[in-house]
């Protein structure tokens, strides 16, 4: 659905059939081979891992990935940036919002 593809258009550009797509999406069959989940994260444009990880949070109920965060995420590990400076980015942005907020509090 986040790629704006209907069941159809996932099977014919994956080459799985739609039968196999519904069945996935719907818990019926659990346990696709590797060679299908690569051909659906590919026109995803996930890696299978993710994909797997959201399927499991969906069929236990739980609050799958944001697949576009993963996505960020993933771009800036192959960029160089670390957990540690995006933390360090973080803990800056948040004390320049409240030095922001004391000025026009004040």
């Amino acid at each position: 659905m986040r790629k704006g593809l209907s069941m159809s258009e996932l099977a014919e550009r994956s080459g799985v059939t739609k039968s196999y797509v519904n069945a996935l999406e719907r818990g019926i069959k659990t346990n696709p081979s590797i060679q299908i989940l690569e051909k659906i994260s590919a026109v995803l444009e996930i890696e299978a891992g993710v994909l797997v990880r959201c399927v499991l949070d969906r069929q236990a109920g739980s609050v799958p990935f944001d697949l576009e965060w993963m996505e960020l995420i993933r771009e800036l590990t192959k960029s160089g940036v670390s957990k540690e400076m995006v933390i360090s980015w973080k803990e800056a942005w948040t004390k320049t919002q409240e030095e922001q907020a004391s000025k026009h509090s004040s």
